[in-house]
């Protein structure tokens, strides 16, 4: 059994359901002491955080030059659902048909295996780099995302600490570790709608007023919106409902008021005050008696070619002879609060074909080759800084 390996199951053990880390930062910080990273727990409300440095000794290079590598990750999983629909206890690791399963194979405590392994052996092989390398981990990504990175990133930007790149371990390949990497995430943006009428019998409706009624014109006017046309990283703006709330459940009552969610997964080609201002301007053409609540859950981020980028997509050619795709699709991740006091950010991890499912897993071939490709690219910053 690899070193990966062990970790990996070793992690999985552990039942670290949101905002749970259930010991994991705890081996974690064990694994990487004797390598001299000290560790800073930077928890906050029930979520546990961890920031692990380690600098290059100073004789070494000048201080001000030193560059920064963070490995980003989230200890945390999902609920694992109905055990009866597993085929194995979801925190027994269980290997079967040549692939690990168990919750957070995928998302994504292998890559935080390998992310400790990968600088096991970098560090083994190159004693004194030319970089600082960092590990931010937390249990807070699964869940409200409110007291995990984004707090420590916080604490960061206070006290001035500089970081030049970032590796995001989230799932991110599609048939093959390597196939694909995110280069950069779509902003999200939420708003709750509601829609005052007046409450009445369905038979009198001229003594109400149906707030349904009301809003849906201004609602299609909204879904047939063209809020732009993305550029050659992002795809178009997205707006979606996502749930209706109206009614008292009797079908002969007009319902007072309406409540719709929506959202906005929204490209660089927009801006967050621009999208709620377009908004606005089409429910105030419609008339309508409403209120709308917004939450912003993240600003798009883009890591252009570059630095980084050539280093992950060497490190996944030299590894895998793939020439990784580069994608901002899918949902949001640590890596939008990572790019508030980073430049270069870059996603690379296993395949999410099975995130959050039943029977979550990764193929055993994956995992070595996802290692390796995190040594790699320290390898190749490490060559980088040292030129």
């Amino acid at each position: 059994m690899t070193p990966t390996l062990q970790l990996a199951r070793e992690l999985i053990a552990r039942p670290s359901v949101t905002p749970e880390d259930a010991g994991c930062l705890e081996l974690l910080a064990a694994r990487l002491a004797p390598l001299g990273f000290a560790h800073e727990r930077l928890d906050s409300g029930e979520v546990c955080n961890l920031w692990s440095k380690r600098a290059p000794a100073p004789a070494s290079s000048a201080q001000a030059a030193i560059k920064t590598i963070a490995f980003v990750g989230h200890t945390d999983v999902v609920p694992p659902g109905p055990l009866e629909h597993w085929s194995s206890p979801p925190f027994t690791p269980t290997e079967r048909d040549g692939r690990l399963y168990g919750r957070g194979a995928s998302d994504m405590k292998t890559s935080i295996a390998a992310f400790v392994v990968a600088v096991q052996e970098f560090l083994a092989a190159t004693p004194e780099p030319q970089i600082a390398i960092a590990l931010l981990l937390t249990s807070d990504e699964e869940g409200p995302s409110v007291e995990g990175t984004r707090v420590v990133v916080e604490q960061l930007r206070a006290r001035g600490q500089a970081i030049d790149w970032c590796l995001v371990g989230e799932p991110t390949a599609v048939q093959q570790t390597g196939d694909m990497v995110k280069n950069g995430r779509r902003g999200t943006l939420s708003g709750r709608l509601t829609v005052r009428g007046v409450q009445g019998h369905i038979a009198y409706p001229q003594l109400a007023k149906n707030p349904i009624h009301q809003a849906l014109p201004a609602l299609a006017e909204l879904a047939a919106t063209r809020w732009d046309e993305g550029n050659a990283f992002f795809p178009p703006t997205s707006w979606q409902i996502s749930n209706v709330h109206g009614g008292t459940g009797a079908t002969n009552v007009i319902p007072g008021q309406v409540v719709v969610d929506f959202n906005f997964r929204f490209s660089t080609e927009c801006t967050a005050e621009g999208l709620q201002q377009q908004v606005h301007a089409v429910l105030d053409r419609h008339g309508l008696d409403c209120e709308l609540a917004w939450a912003l859950g993240g600003q798009p981020f883009l890591t252009p070619a570059g630095t980084l980028v050539e280093a992950v997509r060497g490190a996944i050619h030299d590894e895998t002879g793939l020439t990784a795709e580069l994608s901002t699709t899918g949902g949001t991740s640590d890596g939008r609060f990572m790019a508030q006091i980073c430049p270069q950010v870059v996603e690379v991890g296993p395949p999410n074909a099975s995130i959050h499912k039943i029977d979550e897993h990764i193929r055993l071939a994956d995992i070595e080759p996802l290692k390796n490709i995190y040594r790699r690219t320290l390898e190749r910053l490490n060559a980088q800084a040292a030129a």
